[in-house]
């Protein structure tokens, strides 16, 4: 095959940080090729110097041969000319890439308008034709809207079809489904993949999600402190990993043909340590646990009934959960899982009484918790706390750890202040962060550790019930095997109650006991965790799993 992007001996460093080390790589003309490690590795990195977008004061030494040009030897208003046309990127977020105050239309039509010297006429009339392409509903409607007015998926593909629009020979797609539904993220990437074979397109595809890279990737490369530890075709890499990394990758993930339950398993993880010259890693499964049973002969600790909830908008009534109905049981973790939209953060803001109910009671512990006035809402979020997707977005990048957790227990009036920094301390020992973690500010953590540190805030006022909205879906494959070992622990040495909202089947696999299933406001099906995945009684559940992306069983050992 022929060479189109050939990286020689890339090295990028930041002050006092070695970013890449002697990346050797090359993407054929037409294929796929999955860049795979941990947060951190240098995937972003790598893909930032190809687009010569590397932020200051980072420094790129090497060769990155496009076509044979070294792309870092080109003048920048070269540069310009080619990013966008000759070779794209789509970024990880959409909602943070897009122009909030432009038009979707208009944003697609920047970029043709720049490279190909259409009429604002022409560029609108393209910008149609690429929405039809990437399968936005109503293209000639929907173009005048405003990223705010899209889904998060639809959001994604305004991203692809603005990267492309110019018909680049080479896409990078950076972690382009990390927070799509199973559903919408096989869409994405039977989109990428269509348009690959339709534009004759190379895809480069940084993820951490080892089941899409089985599925789409024609090779794979993995990442690890900066270095290339192991490249393959997929099918061989998969069978038989060389490098004790690759192995220590694929052993941490979850996939849905696993048997695995917190019940009778933990997950393994990759620890690394720092020896006298280099860092270092081992694979380690922590020990089994003695699980507290839950309680459903007890009387619910959750109870919704019939529940019904509208939102009112300019246009008319929009009805987001249509008479819901479950129950959380003592020390059971319940699964919910649903395309967005379906209902599940409406249901979660009403359990918190963060959105009224139109219709409907909700009980907590026996009491109707429905229309509870607001001064005794304080009592109720004591007993129920929240783990959010990002806690990058949810912490207060003004606060200091020691105050993040420290406010919950001074809003609730819990303790004098010597007993407020014990519960601190214990909290952090048990989230697995250092005491001297307290006084530095959330910019300063890795997204796991704030992810610890999220769970930290949350449990540090003791609730008996935590709803988990999305808590491992940005995270590697590495650091959701620790985050899902440490609320395991965690709920078994504190009683807790969990809902787990989730898009990643895998992941609610293995950590609910019972799982429900929401489609279009409803609830479509209900079932203990194994009897929803291999007896699933509705046509849309048996949809969700089979849009799951395929990954092959590891033969090697892992260790």
């Amino acid at each position: 095959m022929t060479a189109l992007l050939d990286i020689q001996d890339l090295h990028i460093t930041f002050p006092g940080h070695h970013a890449v080390r002697g990346l050797n790589l090359t993407i054929n003309a037409g294929e796929t090729l999955a860049l795979v490690g941990e947060s951190g590795c240098g995937k972003s990195a790598t893909a930032l110097s190809l687009m010569r977008l590397l932020p200051a004061p980072g420094q790129i030494q090497g060769r990155i041969l496009f076509e044979g040009k070294d792309i870092l030897t080109l003048p920048e208003w070269q540069m310009r000319q080619l990013r966008g046309n000759t070779f794209s990127m789509i970024f990880q977020e959409p909602m943070t890439s897009l122009n909030p105050v432009l038009s979707i239309g208009k944003q697609i039509a920047e970029s043709l308008r720049t490279h190909q010297n259409l009429t604002a006429a022409a560029a609108r009339k393209r910008a149609i034709e690429l929405l039809d392409l990437v399968r936005i509903p109503e293209p000639a409607r929907r173009i005048d809207d405003y990223p705010h007015n899209l889904s998060g998926g639809q959001r994604q593909r305004v991203m692809i079809a603005m990267a492309v629009a110019c018909q680049p020979r080479l896409l990078i797609a950076d972690e382009p489904t990390t927070a799509l539904d199973v559903t919408i993220q096989a869409q994405i990437l039977e989109l990428l993949d269509n348009l690959r074979h339709e534009l004759s397109m190379s895809l480069l595809l940084i993820t951490h999600d080892l089941g899409l890279v089985a599925q789409w990737a024609d090779r794979v490369a993995v990442m690890n402190a900066g270095q290339k530890v192991e490249e393959a075709t997929t099918s061989t890499l998969f069978s038989s990993p060389q490098h004790p990394y690759t192995r220590g990758l694929l052993g941490t993930s979850l996939h849905m043909d696993q048997e695995l339950h917190y019940h009778t398993s933990r997950l393994p993880e990759i620890v690394h340590y720092q020896t006298d010259d280099a860092t270092a890693f081992s694979l380690v499964t922590p020990p089994p646990l003695i699980h507290r049973a839950s309680q459903p002969d007890q009387q619910p600790l959750l109870s919704l009934q019939d529940i019904h909830t509208e939102y009112h908008t300019a246009q008319g009534s929009v009805a987001a959960v249509r008479g819901v109905s479950l129950d959380i049981h003592p020390g059971e973790t319940v699964g919910l899982v649903g395309e967005s939209g379906c209902g599940k953060s409406t249901l979660s803001k009403n359990i918190l009484r963060l959105l009224p109910v139109t219709k409907g009671k909700i009980f907590f512990n026996g009491e109707d918790i429905t229309r509870q006035k607001e001064s005794r809402l304080t009592t109720l979020r004591q007993r129920v706390q929240m783990i959010f997707q990002d806690p990058y977005a949810s912490l207060n990048p003004r606060q200091s750890i020691q105050n993040i957790l420290e406010t919950p227990l001074v809003i609730h009036r819990l303790g004098d202040r010597a007993w407020r920094q014990r519960t601190v301390n214990d909290i952090i020992d048990k989230v697995g962060l250092p005491q001297s973690s307290l006084q530095r500010y959330p910019h300063e953590f890795s997204g796991g550790q704030r992810q610890r540190i999220g769970i930290a805030r949350a449990l540090v006022i003791r609730p008996e019930l935590v709803i988990c909205d999305e808590p491992v879906s940005a995270l590697d494959v590495s650091i959701q095997a620790q985050i899902l070992n440490l609320l395991v622990a965690l709920k078994n040495e504190m009683g807790l109650s969990l809902l787990f909202i989730s898009h990643d089947l895998a992941v609610v696999r293995y950590i609910a006991d019972n799982v429900v299933v929401m489609q279009n406001g409803r609830c479509v099906e209900k079932g203990d965790h194994h009897t929803i995945w291999h007896q699933p009684q509705h046509a849309y559940t048996r949809k969700l799993i089979a849009a799951v992306p395929g990954h092959p069983h590891q033969t090697a050992d892992p260790a």
